[in-house]
């Protein structure tokens, strides 16, 4: 397809290149606004001139801002000059965002004028605070070319030492990747793709540069808009859609998800967390036309590695163990490998990747203990920073059905909340910094509206709303338990480890009455 770029190009020389192509067509519509390809080009290109003059290949620049047409046009400037872009979410607590900044050598910070830096981040020894204005900037700085091996983006997950890993995706990471969504999702000009995650979680990347690699244009949601799914896609005649399946859920809660109501779809993508054989099928039946896949990847396989493709209606839907739709099988460039417990091939296992799509380790090398396997799947390599060809061990057990691959759950307390990744240990060691707190357990529980947190502690009982406003100022807010309950002891079992079982029994009543 003309204009889908080579799997050499950066992530800035896609977009360049399609708003050489196709100035006129539309590239983004966001808070009212609507930008051709030349005007979002221009803006970026006015927006890059207000970063120091040394920025460029090597440099991580952190973007900070909302919804709105600056930090869009913040994201591309600092691509445009070569540098790395670590998005923070405003809504992160200020201690947390520092701390990511500190980890990933932020240099600088892009601020969205309309959201204000916190002054925590603003107060960054060493870190320039540049408004996102290119109003502000008479002439647009030079380009300066990032290579295939240069980082494109760092993100942050939830890390079981108590602190954030930093995954540092390179340009060529990602290239293979967009290449093969762009081909497969048929997208061009008149594709209008959806922009429903945050720019601090992976898919989002495919959202923007899927869309300005192929001359789309990329529509952006309100956060009110995205309460009311069905009548965002019709109104603004989505072709392509993606996110996590309890979008879904909340959509059907509301009733805005009646059968037929989103005629324009095309693809329907969704990623991040178990999607249900219930969840498809609600959405299936209100956009017919569009074909339904289930996706999945981790941050460090570069957004999305494996997929599955729903069969249309006239033919029988899978049936899997856990009610789940399976998650498919390895695109063509990426390789895949379940473990058994004895670390040989197996039909129900650990699942491991490797391929051009796999990171090269994490910021922090400590972090790359115990994640990699050497090229024969056997014993963890003797070092700290991955060989190309070794396997990354994805902590996902998956199993084989029916020739497809099918998500079982973690191999430890990780777990998925809306689509972020969350490890239990790291929101339970900031319940025991609470005053008074002696132990705490967090545990995950399944519901309608999709896995919900609940803690349990012991020490002084708290009420609970100033618990979890205690650790808002810690932690993002998807990783606050939606109930608390003090114990006089954690329940142990036989060999005095913490029974998670009977701890997640003691929320079961309390998550099946809760508000959905």
């Amino acid at each position: 397809m003309l204009g889908v770029g080579s799997t050499a190009d950066t992530l800035y020389e896609r977009f360049a290149r399609t708003a050489i192509r196709y100035p006129d067509v539309p590239a983004l519509e966001v808070d009212g606004e609507r930008l051709s390809y030349a005007q979002l080009s221009n803006l970026a290109e006015g927006v890059s001139a207000a970063l120091p003059a040394a920025c460029g290949p090597g440099w991580r620049v952190s973007v900070y801002g909302g919804r709105h047409a600056a930090t869009y046009a913040a994201y591309l400037a600092v691509l445009r000059r070569g540098a790395a872009v670590v998005p923070l979410h405003p809504g992160l607590p200020a201690a947390r965002a520092a701390a990511i900044c500190r980890a990933a050598g932020v240099r600088a910070v892009m601020v969205d004028p309309a959201t204000p830096a916190d002054p925590a981040v603003a107060a960054l020894p060493d870190v320039a605070i540049v408004p996102a204005d290119g109003d502000a900037c008479n002439t647009a700085a030079a380009t300066t070319p990032a290579g295939p091996d240069d980082l494109a983006y760092v993100l942050f997950t939830s890390g079981s030492t108590g602190r954030p890993k930093g995954v540092p995706i390179r340009h060529r990471h990602v290239a293979r990747y967009l290449s093969h969504c762009v081909d497969r999702y048929s997208v061009g000009p008149g594709s209008r793709l959806s922009q429903a995650f945050e720019l601090s979680f992976d898919p989002s990347v495919h959202d923007m540069f899927v869309a300005w690699s192929g001359g789309a244009t990329l529509i952006v949601p309100s956060q009110p808009e995205l309460l009311t799914v069905a009548r965002f896609v019709a109104d603004r005649g989505i072709t392509h859609w993606f996110s996590t399946p309890s979008v879904i859920s909340l959509a059907d809660r509301l009733r805005g998800l009646a059968p037929g109501s989103m005629p324009t779809l095309r693809w329907s993508l969704f990623a991040g967390e178990q999607l249900t054989l219930a969840q498809a099928r609600l959405w299936s039946d209100a956009a017919p036309s569009s074909a339904v896949e289930n996706l999945y990847g981790p941050t460090e396989l570069t957004i999305t590695c494996l997929g599955y493709r729903l069969p249309d209606a006239s033919t029988p839907w899978p049936r899997t163990v856990n009610g789940t739709v399976p998650i498919g099988r390895p695109y063509p460039h990426v390789e895949a490998i379940v473990l058994g417990e004895d670390g040989t091939p197996a039909d129900e296992g650990e699942l491991c990747l490797r391929g051009p799509q796999r990171f090269d380790g994490y910021l922090d090398d400590a972090d790359n203990d115990g994640r990699f396997l050497g090229a024969g799947a056997a014993a963890p390599p003797n070092r700290r920073r991955p060989a190309a060809d070794d396997w990354y061990r994805t902590g996902d057990r998956v199993s084989l059905q029916a020739g497809e691959l099918v998500h079982l759950g973690r191999t430890d307390d990780q777990v998925k909340v809306n689509g972020y990744r969350v490890e239990l240990s790291e929101i339970e060691g900031a319940l025991r910094d609470a005053p008074g707190v002696r132990d705490a357990v967090v545990v995950a529980v399944p519901s309608d509206a999709g896995i919900r947190l609940h803690a349990a502690y012991t020490g002084h009982p708290w009420e609970a709303d100033t618990l979890a406003d205690y650790l808002r100022t810690r932690l993002p807010a998807y990783m606050v338990p939606v109930s608390f309950r003090p114990l006089e002891r954690v329940p142990a079992g036989e060999t005095g480890k913490v029974d998670r079982r009977r701890v997640q029994d003691l929320f079961r009543p309390v998550d099946a009455h809760s508000p959905t």
